[in-house]
C-alpha cells in the first residue's frame, strides 16, 4: 500500500472511530477530507480496520474497551432472544473496533422470512425493514431497530440481516485476513469471558 492510501485509510479510519461510519462511506468521505479526486484508488477495508485499531489505540484506549463490552453484551443479550434464527454476529463488535458509535450486525437464519418480523411484533419491538446484500451477495431483508444500551446510558442501532437457512453454509468460512468473519452465541460469550479474566 503507498503512501496516499496509508493516508486515506487514517482519514477513513478517523471517521468510522469518531463519527461511526461505515468503511465504504469513509473511505469516500476521506478523499473530500484530502481534497483529492473522487477516482483515486481506495485502501481495503483490512488497510482501514487496521488504521481503526491504531487510531482507537491512540485516541480512544481509556474507553473502548468498556463501550466494546457493553456492545457485546448487548448483542448476546439480542443472540440469545433470538436463539430460534442461530444469530451470528459480526462487525467491529465481533472484530473488537467496536465504540459507542457502532451499530450491532446479527445474520440471523429462517426460511420464512416473515418469521424474523412476527418475532419482533410478539415483542412489541418497532423496526425499519429495507433490502440489503447477504451473505453471499443475494438481496435480503435488513430489519433495523433501536436497542436501549444502559452501560453506555445511549440507544444503539441493531440490524437483523435475515438470510434464508441455506445461507448458513459458509457463514464461518475465514475471511480475507484468515480469520473467523463472524461467531455464535457461544463465541461472543467466550470473548466476553477473556476479556473479563484480562481486566486487572
Amino acid at each position: 500500500m503507498n503512501t496516499l492510501q496509508q493516508e486515506i485509510a487514517q482519514a477513513a479510519a478517523a471517521l468510522v472511530v469518531d463519527e461511526g461510519m461505515d468503511y465504504g462511506q469513509a473511505k469516500v468521505r476521506a478523499l473530500k477530507v484530502l481534497g483529492l479526486p473522487s477516482r483515486t484508488a481506495l485502501p481495503g477495508n483490512p488497510a482501514v480496520e487496521a488504521a481503526v485499531r491504531e487510531h482507537i489505540a491512540l485516541f480512544h484506549a481509556d474507553t473502548q474497551p468498556r463501550e466494546l463490552r457493553a456492545l457485546r453484551e448487548l448483542a448476546l443479550l439480542w443472540m440469545e432472544r433470538l436463539a430460534e434464527f442461530s444469530p451470528l454476529v459480526g462487525g467491529a463488535v465481533w472484530h473488537g473496533t467496536a465504540t459507542r458509535l457502532s451499530d450491532i450486525y446479527l445474520q440471523v437464519f429462517s426460511d420464512d422470512p416473515k418469521a424474523v418480523e412476527l418475532a419482533l411484533i410478539n415483542r412489541n419491538v418497532e423496526y425499519d425493514a429495507t433490502t440489503v446484500k447477504g451473505l453471499h451477495g443475494q438481496p435480503v431483508e435488513a430489519l433495523s431497530l433501536q436497542v436501549r444500551c444502559e452501560p453506555l446510558q445511549d440507544w444503539v442501532g441493531l440490524h437483523l440481516l435475515v438470510n434464508d437457512g441455506r445461507a448458513q453454509r459458509g457463514a464461518l468460512l475465514p475471511d480475507e485476513l484468515g480469520r473467523k468473519p463472524r461467531g455464535d452465541a457461544v463465541a461472543l460469550r467466550n470473548l466476553l469471558d477473556a476479556s473479563e479474566s484480562d481486566t486487572p
